[in-house]
């Protein structure tokens, strides 16, 4: 399983073509509508959120609700490009229009694509990279997940995700029953985190950090139950699962780390601390004490839940900009400022949901049968016998 996306934040639309869904697997646009609704949601998000009513149009791969087995297309409209068919309109402009049309963007904002991607692409107009660098693009990204989520879900599979952390207001209180009450009780809360004491001190942190024209970051988490033993490899550097996942978590724009299990704080923890005593049983077979890895021993999947926490920088867009050069009179300047949240943790998360749902599915398609959902409920069920009683 594989996906692409394309478009501009501004631009007409945002698309996205799966290709390697099984066949056979029941999906509505109903399952990546609810998705999408959860990203535009959360403290802290900015007027484009007022704008978009984001809602996917799935036009190839489903048939009467079934996936074929051929690729999926989903498009989502961006209903602000009213407001920009001439800036950002496929067709050329008059030249005596340039300067009113265009909106030239020559001042890159420190800590964005803007500079890097104009130097590599050679673009003197900085608005050709910042609408695709923008991260209107996981919109989409969301969308594929929601795909991938549905498909976890027929085999029994679970994500979830939260907040841990915003503007160095840490959520204490993080334990759960089930997976289904971190759920629910996330999807309740304004910034996603189960800690409703913390939750509070977050969102004023947001609240100042808008006031002062500035951004804050944070951590978000996502957890996975129900994923068979084994998944993933050890024998080939690529194949490492929880290094996919890694690079998943990384690939979303403005996270600069991540962490799977205990993570970092396995370098301070002697080995008898950190490594998870093996247990079995009739009923579950193999188990594992505690969890400390996280789900996964030697890239592959352990049969505990995964963790994987992912690291958001501040959003980099300010209202009080950072100086910065302009690139065509070489003076120092403020940076242009576009429109922009204060902190997008909360919606992060649900990106983050997205990128690892989508990273295990490909797994388990690619280990189980990538033809048909049958064929990849079979062979899970005689794998996870097989495991039990091994």
């Amino acid at each position: 399983m594989r996906y692409l996306t394309a478009g501009e934040s501004h631009g007409p639309q945002l698309t996205a073509i799966l290709e390697g869904v099984p066949a056979g697997l029941e999906l509505l646009a109903d399952d990546i509508n609810t998705e999408l609704s959860r990203r535009q949601k959360g403290h802290g998000r900015g007027r484009r959120m007022q704008i978009e009513k984001d809602q996917a149009v799935i036009s190839s791969g489903v048939r009467h609700g079934l996936t074929l087995g051929s690729p999926i297309t989903l498009t989502v409209e961006n209903k602000d490009f009213t407001h920009w068919t001439k800036i950002m309109g496929a067709e050329p402009i008059d030249p005596g229009e340039e300067a009113e049309v265009k909106r030239k963007v020559t001042k890159p904002r420190p800590g964005h694509a803007d500079l890097n991607g104009a130097i590599k692409y050679g673009h003197r107009d900085m608005r050709n990279v910042l609408e695709r660098s923008s991260a209107r693009e996981t919109t989409v990204r969301v969308a594929a997940g929601a795909v991938a989520k549905k498909f976890l879900s027929q085999l029994g599979i679970t994500v979830a995700g939260h907040v841990l952390e915003i503007g160095g207001v840490k959520a204490e209180n993080t334990s759960y029953d089930s997976i289904q009450q971190l759920q629910e009780t996330t999807e309740a809360s304004p910034v996603r985190c189960l800690d409703e004491e913390a939750g509070v001190k977050m969102m004023k942190a947001i609240d100042d950090a808008k006031a002062n024209g500035d951004s804050i970051g944070g951590i978000v988490e996502v957890v996975v139950e129900g994923m068979p033993v084994g998944v993933g490899s050890y024998v080939h550097y690529d194949l490492k699962l929880d290094a996919k996942l890694a690079a998943a978590i990384m690939s979303i724009n403005a996270f600069k780390g991540a962490e799977i299990g205990i993570g970092f704080e396995a370098a301070r923890q002697p080995g008898s601390q950190v490594h998870d005593e093996i247990l079995w049983n009739e009923n579950d077979g193999y188990t594992r004490k505690t969890n400390n890895a996280g789900g996964f021993e030697g890239g592959m999947t352990t049969g505990m839940p995964i963790v994987v926490r992912g690291v958001m920088k501040p959003i980099p867009t300010l209202y009080k900009p950072l100086q910065s050069i302009d690139i065509e009179t070489k003076e120092p300047f403020a940076a242009s400022i576009e429109r922009s949240d204060s902190c997008a943790v909360p919606a992060a998360s649900v990106v983050a949901e997205a990128v690892v749902a989508w990273e295990l599915a490909a797994a388990v398609a690619s280990q189980f049968g990538i033809d048909n959902m049958e064929t990849i409920r079979e062979n899970i069920k005689r794998h996870n016998e097989k495991a039990r009683s091994f």
